[in-house]
């Protein structure tokens, strides 16, 4: 039943979604527009350029960034995470900049024992700032197949996309002194990489390296965003002239807010915002704003 709901739902937010979310799609190529940052000597770039693996053993994780900076629009990357037993591994996809003071948005997808779901922590960090964990378990196994993972953000807000389906917004809300992410360009990153002390039941479980090397692999990588050129950009990018700061990527809409609903009452496992023993009840501003 959760499968049938999953793919009626996805097949309904593709309808609904095509005309914009995929008016502007550029492909690109990982050769062209990525480099590996760290494990190259074990990981690849294939298929001519459109398909990449990231693989991690013993002697090293790895990853990749992208070439260009970006300050809005939307980053998509289908992923297939690491099957079997992948406790202890942690696949990263997200967006940052670099120094003391950096932005940051993440998903990052926390690895299992064999027959326990996947973990999909999503974070978001603000001139240093983060601490706003939010966590979901996929309504599909993330190892057989791929999925696409989408970013989107704009001067008004940041929604996390699975598969099209929104799981997690957080609005601008700068004005009241919350910090937002809008004044620095970003890079995008992937990676794989040992976090057996934190990742898997807080460290309980860790790697199995009899079942390494572990890999992930990558496709799509579909970055549709204003490529920055340093603060000069940040007027640019913000402008009403462009595609994702218009009306329709200002608010979800009814059908998104209700797909929103569906993700969090049924699959979201941890909060921040709920998290009053964490915060001594001092909660985080945010938390009694609306972000959907």
């Amino acid at each position: 039943m959760r499968n049938s709901q999953a793919i009626c739902l996805a097949l309904f937010v593709f309808f609904i979604g095509f005309d914009h979310q995929h008016s502007m799609v550029v492909e690109a190529n990982f050769w062209d527009t990525t480099y590996f940052n760290w494990g190259a000597h074990h990981s690849s770039v294939y298929n001519n350029g459109d398909d990449l693996q990231l693989v991690l053993d013993k002697s090293a994780g790895s990853g990749i960034e992208s070439k260009k900076e970006f300050l809005f629009g939307s980053i998509e990357m289908q992923i297939k995470l690491v099957p079997g037993n992948s406790a202890g591994t942690v696949t990263a996809y997200y967006l940052s900049s670099k120094g003391d003071k950096h932005d940051e948005i993440d998903f990052e997808f926390l690895g299992n024992v064999s027959g326990k779901p996947y973990i999909i922590h999503t974070n978001v960090f603000a001139q240093g700032v983060g601490n706003k964990e939010q966590q979901f378990y996929p309504w599909f196994d993330p190892t057989t197949g791929f999925h696409n993972y989408t970013i989107h953000w704009n001067p008004s807000q940041i929604v996390w996309y699975v598969d099209g389906i929104p799981i997690r917004a957080f609005r601008n809300y700068e004005y009241l002194g919350i910090k937002y992410p809008n004044k620095q360009g970003m890079k995008a990153y992937s990676s794989l990489w040992n976090a057996d002390n934190w990742a898997t039941r807080g460290g309980l479980d860790k790697i199995d390296w009899n079942k390494s090397p572990f890999s992930a692999k990558l496709r799509k990588f579909t970055p549709r965003a204003c490529t920055w050129f340093g603060q000069g950009s940040i007027g640019y990018c913000s402008s009403k002239a462009n595609w994702y700061t218009s009306s329709a990527y200002s608010n979800l809409n009814y059908a998104q807010k209700g797909q929103m609903k569906w993700v969090r009452d049924k699959f979201m496992i941890y909060d921040y915002c709920k998290d009053t023993k964490r915060f001594n009840w001092n909660m985080p501003r945010e938390c009694s704003l609306q972000q959907f």
